[in-house]
């Protein structure tokens, strides 16, 4: 029977090539995910193909009369100084409705895909107002500088301003001017008995359906409100030291809270116990101090190549906003028009784009005074700011890796170098054609638009969107 077996010697050798599959990008279909550096590749090439392809000028009238910001525009055309600007915009869960305040008191709620059609009928076309969903036209003495979709209840619309110590939620179903429900602040009183006015600078709901609504003021305080429980504040979130604050952003768990503001310190709290827990205080002294306050200055000051160029010192927060993507990522805007991101993690700042000051080129001084209010865009980890100093926006990359333009520890020789990065990361300014005061993006496809200083909405679609929008009225 040995005559029939195989020596170990006649056996085949195993083959040591490895099978080079040419179908790469197959893989996804299988597997079902993208490579972190194919999807930064994509990301790029959107962020390279915004442009401008609708503008809407707030001249909108009301029962056949111009509406107050349409009135404070003619003012501001006949070089009166007066109060405008789009002060707040917000896009609900879907993208179905996006809903914008000016500071002159309107409340509008658009139908996104009925502005995004008439954008495509030509430049300088007028809005159809019948296509409004809501138009609240207030007198002097209301203005807004804030408006936010309730994400647990899509009707619901929370306004604030820094001049009123209330949060207005309007129940845009009920097509009321009167606001279905108002939060009222705790009245504090001077050391002579006034009372104490103070302003609402932003507002946030938590997304788990438990009724809370959190509000900072203009004193460095931060309202909570549970509206089972009343109108009044339930707690109040407190700084160690006076603090306006300017931006606030509830985390994913719906239990930490972040708040920025004049002094360039970012405040944390977590609602579960800080460093002091307000299960054990009365009523009437419920106040919870951050967790945590990181001074961005300091960690500027880390970042060896911005040391060098520029003399850093606090300055004043704008806006933060969460990465919806990379929720460790916390944006900030600076009054400076400085941006870059905190890891929550790390406490540290991890990117930073720093364009020159407005003074540089002669621009009017008066941009400075614009609270501006960026947005992210849903799934790219790209950051949408307005400029400064020109007509337009920084559309910034991002992304975690270091081979973001933006990240402290890009390396710009070695990135050029690197044969296999065959995407060139780079930030993208799109001019428009006025001065942007805030962005919002459209939660499913990216889309964005932008309010303007002269009350204006501008709609900011990808290239590739806007031909083929062009095909298919061709085609028709």
């Amino acid at each position: 029977m040995e005559k029939y077996l195989v020596s170990p010697e006649s056996s085949p050798a195993k083959s040591t090539t490895t099978v080079r599959r040419p179908w790469k990008r197959s893989l996804i279909e299988v597997t079902g995910r993208l490579e972190s550096a194919y999807r930064h590749e994509l990301y790029s090439l959107v962020a390279h193909s915004y442009l401008e392809i609708g503008k809407f000028s707030h001249f909108y009238h009301l029962n056949e009369n111009p509406c107050v910001t349409h009135m404070r525009e003619i003012q501001r055309l006949y070089h009166c100084p007066t109060m405008r600007g789009v002060a707040g915009l917000d896009f609900d869960n879907r993208g179905i409705f996006i809903v914008s305040v000016t500071r002159s008191g309107c409340l509008m709620v658009h139908d996104f895909e009925s502005l995004y059609c008439q954008s495509k009928v030509g430049p300088g076309s007028s809005e159809d107002e019948s296509k409004h969903v809501v138009h609240f036209s207030y007198p002097p003495g209301r203005e807004f500088d804030v408006a936010r979709w309730n994400p647990s209840n899509q009707n619901e619309v929370a306004c604030t301003s820094r001049k009123h110590d209330q949060v207005l939620i309007f129940d845009i179903s009920y097509m009321s001017p009167k606001p279905t429900e108002v939060l009222q602040t705790r009245q504090k009183l001077s050391i002579i008995g006034r009372k104490v006015s103070r302003g609402l600078s932003d507002v946030a709901m938590t997304s788990d359906e438990d009724s809370r609504i959190f509000s900072p003021d203009t004193l460095g305080m931060v309202h909570v409100w549970d509206r089972r429980a009343g109108v009044s504040p339930c707690i109040e979130l407190s700084t160690d030291r006076y603090d306006s604050i300017k931006s606030i952003q509830i985390y994913v768990d719906n239990q930490t809270i972040f708040g920025a503001g004049k002094e360039g310190i970012i405040h944390i709290w977590d609602l579960r116990g800080g460093r002091n827990s307000s299960a054990f205080q009365s009523r009437k002294d419920m106040s919870q101090l951050p967790l945590a306050s990181l001074h961005l200055a300091p960690m500027l000051q880390k970042i060896a190549s911005l040391k060098a160029q520029s003399k850093i010192l606090p300055k004043e927060i704008h806006s933060i906003n969460v990465n919806p993507s990379s929720p460790h990522q916390l944006a900030f805007h600076l009054d400076d028009g400085w941006s870059g991101v905190l890891d929550i993690y790390k406490s540290e700042v991890t990117h930073v784009h720093c364009p020159p000051p407005a003074w540089l080129d002669g621009s009017d001084s008066s941009a400075d005074l614009i609270l501006r209010k960026p947005s992210w865009l849903p799934a790219s980890s790209i950051y949408v700011v307005g400029s400064m100093s020109e007509k337009g926006i920084h559309v910034l990359d991002f992304h975690p890796s270091s081979r973001s333009p933006c990240h402290v520890d890009y390396d710009e020789d070695t990135q050029r170098n690197e044969m296999r990065d065959k995407c060139n990361h780079s930030n993208k300014f799109v001019s428009l054609s006025e001065t942007v005061t805030g962005c919002a993006a459209h939660p499913l496809n990216g889309m964005i638009v932008a309010g303007t200083q002269n009350s204006s909405l501008l709609v900011i679609a990808q290239r590739h969107c806007s031909s083929s929008s062009e095909t298919a009225e061709g085609e028709l």
